[in-house]
């Protein structure tokens, strides 16, 4: 049985990774008393004595802690943004052409930020496919529930009866911590103008990029073809019709692992259209799926996929 232990389990993210795997015959969960869970040496022991961990910790944390593990075999998975984009780490989004077998092997693997999984799922693909050129300038909006700020934010939106009247767009000066991602694993040469915007509801998020035709070289239907051939595995699907009644929703996919892709529009103009848990593609679920498949075991194991439901119930 593979031992597992989480690093900043009071998080948002930490809290259902620990609430999730305490579910799981297959693994042993190593806790640590209240008492000593900031601890040196008790983590230290915790960090080296562990098949896997999980990093859900602030950015500087998350590097003195694998400063820590002097265990060769210990397999790290990160949650924060420390090491994204760092030498000898491994993106953890296998859905990407290549990633998945790069991730099995690795000991240091780097979580997706959630706006990033969104972006990087839409437009990778279109760059890989030579119909969106790497030089392209684009923009994105990024719609999420009040979950993906923590503990704080979702204390302030309970709290805060002002804060639920309106969406609000925040991050304006472009230095949204996630951009470097979006830019480096879709391989832009620009970044791109991003706008996340946090609404009052608790999870789901949907990342759009708008595009003018003058700027892909396909029509939606072949971006649609584009997407299909792509994402043939369990988490990401291509979803030809994601239109209610001429709304799109950003929280169909709430409580889920999965993620789905669409394009919509018409010959002129098009939107790229990423919907996903932020708490569960975007975070933890995609932290578990990358467990799954470091520790040898079927990546979907524990995951709870919208598209299985769905079946089940018609």
């Amino acid at each position: 049985m593979k031992r597992v232990f989480v690093d900043g389990a009071v998080g948002t993210t930490g809290l259902r990774i620990v609430e999730r795997l305490s579910e799981r015959p297959d693994l042993e969960l190593i806790t640590l008393e209240e008492a000593v869970r900031k601890d040196p040496a008790a983590r230290a022991e915790a960090l080296n004595a562990a098949d896997l961990v999980f990093l859900c910790l602030p950015d500087v944390a998350a590097r003195e802690a694998v400063a820590m593990i002097d265990n060769p075999d210990t397999v790290v998975i990160d949650t924060s943004t420390a090491h994204r984009t760092a030498e000898g780490w491994v993106y953890g989004l296998p859905e990407l052409t290549g990633l998945s077998e790069r991730i099995k092997p690795a000991k240091r693997i780097a979580n997706p930020g959630c706006h990033s999984t969104g972006f990087i799922a839409l437009v990778q693909p279109l760059v890989a496919a030579g119909v969106l050129d790497k030089d392209a300038k684009l923009a994105s909006f990024s719609l999420t529930g009040y979950s993906g700020g923590g503990k704080q934010m979702i204390a302030d939106y309970k709290e805060n009866p002002q804060l639920r009247e309106a969406p609000r767009a925040y991050a304006l000066s472009q230095q949204h911590k996630h951009i470097p991602e979006m830019t480096y694993y879709t391989g832009l040469t620009t970044a791109p103008v991003f706008t996340p915007i946090v609404a009052n509801y608790y999870a789901g998020m949907e990342v759009t990029v708008p595009l003018h035709r003058s700027q892909i070289n396909a029509s939606v239907a072949e971006i649609g073809s584009i997407y299909a051939d792509y994402y043939t595995g369990p988490m990401i699907r291509y979803a030809a019709n994601i239109d209610d009644a001429g709304f799109v929703s950003a929280d169909t996919h709430a409580g889920f692992d999965d993620m789905d892709v669409s394009v919509q529009g018409n010959e002129e103009r098009m939107t790229l259209v990423a919907r996903f848990d932020n708490l569960g593609k975007g975070a933890s679920g995609a932290a578990i799926q990358n467990m799954n498949l470091a520790l040898g075991i079927d990546e979907t194991t524990g995951l709870n996929l919208r598209r299985t439901t769905l079946s089940k119930e018609s």
